[in-house]
């Protein structure tokens, strides 16, 4: 997993979202504001500025523009190496990455001993979606990571509350102040709390209202310790906390409202309004060859269906059927299954439908709950867990090293990926780097028509390409390079020059070449 992610790391140019991560890091690292990008608190920037801090980059401090110029800014027009920015924001992650595959082992061993914790490593470390997301310099991975791990906090601490409490509060802070999203999970976590309180009592039915008295006393002291966490992620990039809401915040209303009482810091709240926004409009999605606008319901389950080795799923399906029908695991099925539901469903009810990073949770925790498998006291059990692995490692290992476009064998591969999904699920703007290498090595000289979906800058990496929707359709004969993104949702003016063109290339599955006479 570690040579998958390192490799990916440094194969792959900046993906949409990283630059203004790396931007808003270098502002955190010299300047200590949190001006930029607060839609997402510092936890997760700062885990990154821990590379960044040995980059020594270079930012004009007369620098004005938004976040997405900053990025720009700061990688391509500061006299900084963008390679090497990336990288080394890119290395904490995948340190955290790993780690995170620490969790998953010592969780499912905990339930069904060594062997499942194996078991669960194995489909952790081979999955191409961790990988492919645990590679980057981005908040999907950490936040799911942390809350993992503050659920198996509070599984052993139906054993020993006192010391495992206070650390799945901090784990739990640490999610909260990674991805605003983490709030979902809350309810379900403080539900947990419940469960483990009551198995550490063991209180006779008499004595309910001290066991009530308790598990009031132990949620609250943990969301005390998460919030606590959260207050000092922002207090760690600017110990004065200055901050100035932004003029063009979007109102809220109804239980949004809710949002300016809770006792987080200013920033933090005003980031969860520029989230509500971000909510609020109309997205367009891309789904088994279908374009469209606004959200659909199942696109989630969807994506992961597609996304996902065939052996896995059948894995997690079996795990889950296990750890609600084996009764010496049934304990544990809250603590794996419930988090899991709450926050998909939370997801599912999002407005973006842009990628399964959204729902990175999902093959975190049903590794763990494949685990169960193992539980079943059937050779034939351990033989077919055995085998699905093996299956679920064979796919991944084909997918080397192009791991962000990974479709399993049912949808084709990640060739065909871009034939069902879109966005950061095939095309994040990650091959710029292999396209300009691929058409230097075999299209030297060519004339060559660009039409790039990503952060990267073409021309620094030696693309001379003009946009082909700026010119008359007549005009554009040569090379036409298309990222597969804008493919699934160009509009009339690209889907005529794509249709007079004929493909004859692909760079990284996710950027198709064409030829037009």
């Amino acid at each position: 997993m570690a040579i998958a992610m390192v490799t990916a790391a440094v194969e792959q140019t900046p993906t949409i979202d990283e630059p203004v991560y790396v931007g808003a890091v270098v502002v955190y690292l010299e300047q200590h504001s949190l001006r930029y990008n607060p839609e997402h608190p510092p936890l997760g920037k700062l885990i990154i500025a821990t590379g960044l801090a040995f980059a020594d980059a270079r930012l004009d401090s007369a620098f004005v523009g938004d976040q997405t110029q900053l990025g720009r800014h700061v990688l391509y027009e500061s006299g900084n190496d963008p390679g090497r920015l990336m990288l080394l924001a890119r290395l904490p992650m995948i340190v955290l990455t790993l780690l995170f595959g620490l969790v998953v082992l010592k969780f499912a061993g905990d339930l069904v001993g060594r062997v499942g914790g194996l078991a669960a490593l194995a489909l952790y470390a081979f999955s191409p979606d961790v990988i492919a997301h645990g590679s980057l310099a981005a908040l999907d991975v950490p936040a799911a990571g942390f809350l993992l791990t503050s659920t198996w906090l509070l599984w052993r601490a139906r054993r020993r509350p006192v010391l495992y409490l206070p650390l799945a509060g901090l784990a739990l802070g640490a999610s909260l102040a990674t991805k605003m999203s983490a709030l979902a999970a809350v309810p379900a976590l403080l539900f947990l709390v419940a469960l483990s309180i009551r198995h550490a009592r063991r209180l006779a039915p008499d004595r309910t209202a001290r066991l009530l008295g308790l598990v009031t006393a132990a949620a609250a002291s943990v969301m005390l310790i998460a919030v606590a966490v959260v207050w000092a992620s922002y207090l760690a990039v600017d110990p004065q906390l200055r901050w100035e809401t932004p003029a063009d915040l979007p109102a809220v209303h109804g239980l949004r409202a809710l949002v300016d009482w809770l006792p987080l810091p200013e920033p933090y709240r005003d980031g969860m309004r520029v989230q509500f926004g971000f909510e609020d409009r109309v997205w367009g999605g891309f789904l088994f060859g279908r374009h469209y606008l606004g959200s659909l319901w199942h696109y989630l389950p969807a994506a992961l269906l597609v996304k996902t080795p065939l052996g896995a799923l059948a894995l997690w399906l079996a795990g889950a059927a296990v750890m609600v029908s084996v009764h010496r695991l049934r304990p544990a099925a809250p603590y794996v299954l419930v988090p899991t539901a709450v926050l998909l469903a939370a997801a599912m009810s999002g407005n973006r439908d842009l990628g399964v990073r959204y729902a990175i949770f999902v093959p975190m925790f049903l590794a763990v709950a494949a685990a169960g498998v193992v539980a079943v006291r059937r050779r034939w059990a351990h033989v077919a867990v055995a085998a699905l692995v093996i299956f679920a490692a064979v796919s991944s290992l084909r997918t080397f090293p192009y791991y962000l476009p990974y479709s399993n064998e049912a949808f084709g591969g990640p060739a065909k990926t871009h034939q069902s999904l879109h966005d950061s699920n095939v095309d994040w703007g990650q091959d710029l780097g292999r396209l300009a290498e691929h058409l230097r090595q075999r299209y030297p000289g060519e004339r060559m028509w660009l039409v790039y979906k990503g952060s990267g800058l073409p021309s620094y990496y030696g693309i001379d390409a003009a946009n082909p929707l700026t010119v008359s359709p007549d005009q554009v004969h040569g090379l036409l390079v298309v990222s597969d993104s804008s493919i699934a949702k160009a509009d009339d003016r690209l889907a005529a020059l794509i249709a007079g063109s004929t493909p004859i290339d692909e760079v990284g599955h996710s950027i198709t070449i064409y030829r037009r006479p």
